[in-house]
């Protein structure tokens, strides 16, 4: 009984001694053991990380022959994120889908499209934009962009399912869990982290592949339909496909400012 006593006074003087200001003590005696008074999380970057000051997407449609192109695309993003894959079209998850052009730019589609545009799928993603009303909406800031390199990014965990952002996207480009997603994933990929029910989630231009020095999956399987790259970099592709060819963005009378754009 004493010694428990003896014990319970120890820890109380000490915890006393830290609050009346103790600290200089304890980092001096951390010092002069080799041990740090307070940890200090280190994250260090990947040699190979690639970096932009604005990242931007390039769709080259001339390059689209069939849906089989733009389903290998969809492909390869839901696997590497762990979207899973839902009966219900209410339901569904999308990250990157095949839509029509008269879709995707209902204000510049008219009677005389080309026929090429006419007759292909379109690939449609989080436009991932300069002035993005889906930041503004959020009242948790579980999605913000980053300031480094434009991604709109989405924090799952502060995410509280309101979907504000969701009504403020002109682009139709977040999804919901109505559902716990992950009895729905074929195989789950354990470098991606799964979702949970009641969270929006989105593309996010694979910024966990480009952390250590890899482009976007989808880029990777579309046969040059998609480029990808640094927009304010003058010499980088993006840039000089711009330059070079005619390109058209979503909904640009919006003001949001679209990174990923269309040569038509």
């Amino acid at each position: 009984m004493e010694r428990s006593r003896r014990e319970f006074l120890k820890i109380a003087g000490a915890s006393a001694a830290v609050g009346l200001g103790a600290r200089p003590m304890i980092e001096a005696v951390a010092a002069a053991t080799g041990h740090q008074a307070t940890p200090q999380a280190r994250v260090a970057r990947h040699p190979d990380a690639l970096k932009a000051t604005r990242w931007a997407m390039v769709v080259d449609t001339r390059k689209i022959e069939s849906a089989e192109q733009i389903e290998k695309m969809v492909e390869a993003c839901h696997k590497e994120h762990n979207v899973p894959m839902l009966e219900n079209e209410r339901h569904r998850i999308k990250w990157i889908w095949e839509t029509h052009f008269h879709n995707a730019f209902p204000s510049q589609a008219t009677d005389h499209v080309s026929e090429h545009l006419e007759h292909i799928g379109l690939p449609v993603m989080c436009n991932h934009c300069e002035n993005p009303p889906c930041v503004r909406a959020c009242p948790t800031k579980a999605t913000f962009k980053r300031a480094s390199d434009g991604i709109v990014m989405m924090d799952f965990h502060r995410c509280i399912g309101c979907r504000f952002c969701m009504a403020a996207c002109p682009y139709g480009s977040r999804s919901f869990n109505f559902r716990d997603p992950r009895p729905f994933i074929a195989e789950i990929n354990k470098a991606y982290p799964t979702r949970m029910k009641g969270v929006v989630e989105k593309c996010n231009f694979c910024v966990e592949r480009l952390a250590v020095g890899k482009l976007p999956a989808c880029v990777e399987v579309s046969d040059g339909i998609l480029t990808f790259g640094d927009l304010d970099d003058p010499e980088s592709e993006v840039s000089q496909l711009l330059k070079e060819n005619y390109a058209i963005r979503r909904k640009t009378n919006l003001g949001t400012g679209p990174s990923v754009y269309y040569i038509v």
